[in-house]
């Protein structure tokens, strides 16, 4: 059976280029940790008027009481399970200074302390749940059944069962069921999600093609020749679970000295209470000492040294466009000293545009009238070549006349009758570069040509300049695209480091290489095939507009506007961050240092050492509010 190259005789709606993964989405409270942090979270704020009210106890105790239990139970069972494996973190002693406050009275202090840890608990599983739904939705980027061909006769296979060698034939609006060779038949594929090309790519007999590719007109016929758990897009789910699972772990700044801060202060609580009572001091008064002591060296006034100058930089940022998904994420911004960028949908928009419009001598026509000639072709097509001529043509307010006889013909183009000519529109026979070439042809005598490229965005050249100056070194390119058209994009925007031609495992080994070079590395991205990129960069930031869901869920933060610009911008703010951060701990630490050595050298009164402890809280938490203000997001 010869299988033959369609022609479509009338505009056949073709499915639009599916680029992302259906969602397949954790909702929020189907996770335990969200579910019990929410409970905290509402019997806070709940109990907190009444208590600075002046009501009476037993009106906001019970209230107190379940935020403690709500949200303390979790850590408190972490940190049981870390002491039994000869382990003390910070869990632990945060539930044992909550309860040591709550014990003395000073059970605001504890229930504040135990919500902002529910929270950031919540927070955390919620981005882990998601990331791993994004992971399992990629796989429906390749079909569950393909056509495969035996002889004369076609049979629905699942597309697990296919073998190398298998032959398959795909029709227009298809999915490509496995990687494989084209053997017979031509088509434009929508690659995307693989190369992240802008526009689809014309396949002939011999030309490569991978499974989850969209096949946009023509059938194909494929033979298969790697097993579909070996496929490209099965290759980038590994990519993505791997790199997430060797990332470094990521701690907060407080986080890395937990272990020794956590020794530190029951080894000193113990030895407070312990020491004097061997000398025969009074019981209630040792622990007295020891439960202020607990209480003035209690890591409340570090928690918010280092959180809310965060998270005031996460708002501010959302504010802008930009979410930053965690306060973990918002400092790791501000480490990077090096950056790499995707091409097709971030240095670019990701959609073709008209750049020149070139009438032949001789042709009777100029400019307007060719382009107003060609579009009326293009009219019907739902190809992106066609949609980007005809959007030329009504942005210089023509005419568009109206076409009869239209057909498309993969790999040739267009033909239809316009005011009574054939007119025919169809790429040009060019070597590979940075535009794409049509040509126009009237009653079969060429009459111009038209070029298209990917528009650059306006910010990129200035949003390049700006990393540049924030790490030092000029970023690198990254793009699945030919090297002319991303020598195009990178002479526009001053970047002389470009890969081209590039798979996801290709843009995972350029990440990883430079920072096996010891640097920390911002990888910007939009596509499916970023998205190994993104988790295995030191920093990943996707695009959001036209971004897919892997991508969006993978990347550490997502510019929900789609302005490059606020890239620098969003690292120049997490620095800003960090500096208020350790601002912020030395106030902490000043504080919680006067305090311990009055309780253990003086006599500290319980009221005093309260009002220290508060006071230092406060003065933090207000310090690091200070980056809400609209003055510090600033362009860089």
């Amino acid at each position: 059976m010869v299988c033959r190259v369609s022609t479509t005789l009338a505009p056949a709606p073709v499915p639009a280029p599916a680029r992302t993964a259906p969602r397949r989405r954790t909702r929020v409270l189907a996770l335990p940790e969200a579910r019990w942090a929410l409970v905290s979270l509402v019997a806070f704020p709940l109990a907190l008027p009444l208590d600075l009210g002046g009501a009476p106890a037993w009106t906001y105790g019970p209230l107190y009481a379940v935020a403690y239990a709500a949200g303390g139970w979790e850590p408190a069972l972490e940190g049981l399970r870390a002491l039994r494996e000869k382990t003390l973190d910070v869990d632990l002693l945060m539930i044992v200074a909550a309860l040591g406050a709550a014990s003395i009275g000073q059970v605001l202090d504890g229930a504040l302390l135990i919500v902002i840890f529910a929270t950031s608990g919540a927070l955390e599983a919620l981005a882990t749940a998601r990331t791993a739904d994004s992971v399992r939705g990629l796989l429906d980027l390749a079909p569950t059944t393909a056509t495969r061909v035996r002889g004369d006769r076609e049979e629905t296979v699942p597309t697990a069962d296919l073998a190398v060698g298998d032959v398959l034939l795909v029709r227009p609006g298809e999915r490509i069921g496995a990687d494989g060779s084209v053997v017979d038949g031509a088509g434009e594929v929508d690659q995307a999600n693989i190369t992240g090309e802008s526009v689809p790519v014309l396949k002939r007999p011999g030309d490569d093609v991978f499974a989850g590719t969209l096949n946009g007109t023509g059938a194909l016929r494929v033979r298969v020749e790697r097993d579909p758990a070996d496929s490209v897009i099965a290759r980038i789910v590994t990519l993505v679970e791997e790199a997430s699972r060797t990332k470094a772990p990521t701690q907060l700044f407080i986080e890395k000295i937990e272990q020794r801060y956590a020794v530190g202060v029951v080894a000193a609580t113990l030895a407070v209470f312990g020491i004097p009572l061997a000398f025969g001091a009074d019981l209630t008064d040792a622990l007295l000492r020891a439960m202020t002591f607990m209480i003035v060296a209690s890591p409340c006034a570090v928690v918010l040294a280092t959180m809310p100058p965060l998270l005031s930089a996460i708002a501010n940022a959302g504010r802008h466009g930009v979410l930053v998904k965690s306060a973990v994420a918002m400092e790791r911004l501000g480490e990077i000293d090096a950056a790499a960028l995707d091409k097709t949908g971030t240095l670019t928009e990701g959609t073709p545009e008209v750049t020149a419009v070139r009438p032949l001598p001789g042709s009777g026509l100029d400019e307007d009238a060719l382009l107003a000639l060609a579009a009326a072709a293009e009219h019907p097509s739902e190809h992106p070549l066609a949609r980007a001529i005809v959007a030329a043509a009504r942005a210089r307010g023509l005419n568009i006349a109206s076409a009869q006889d239209f057909t498309a013909t993969p790999g040739h183009g267009v033909t239809a009758t316009v005011d009574g000519h054939e007119v025919r529109v169809g790429r040009a026979q060019t070597p590979e570069g940075a535009e794409t070439t049509v040509q126009v042809t009237r009653d079969g005598t060429p009459v111009g040509t038209l070029a298209l490229t990917d528009r650059l965005r306006v910010d990129a050249a200035g949003a390049t300049a700006a990393l540049t100056a924030l790490t030092g070194t000029a970023p690198t390119l990254l793009t699945g695209d030919n090297a002319a058209a991303a020598a195009r994009v990178a002479t526009a925007t001053g970047i002389t480091d470009v890969r081209a031609d590039l798979l996801p495992e290709d843009k995972v080994e350029a990440v990883r290489e430079r920072e096996r070079a010891g640097r920390k590395v911002l990888f910007v991205g939009d596509g499916v095939n970023d998205a190994p990129a993104l988790a295995a960069a030191h920093t990943g930031v996707a695009m959001g507009r036209a971004g897919s869901d892997l991508a969006l869920e993978t990347a550490d933060a997502v510019v929900v506007r789609d302005e490059l610009a606020a890239v620098p911008a969003v690292v120049a703010l997490s620095r800003r961050a960090r500096r208020l951060v350790l601002q912020n701990l030395v106030i902490a630490g000043t504080f919680i240092t006067v305090l311990v050595l009055w309780d253990l050298i003086g006599h500290l009164p319980l009221p005093l050492g309260v009002a220290g402890h508060e006071g230092s809280t406060v003065l933090v938490g207000l310090n690091g509010l200070r980056l809400l203000r609209e003055s510090a997001w600033r362009r860089e």
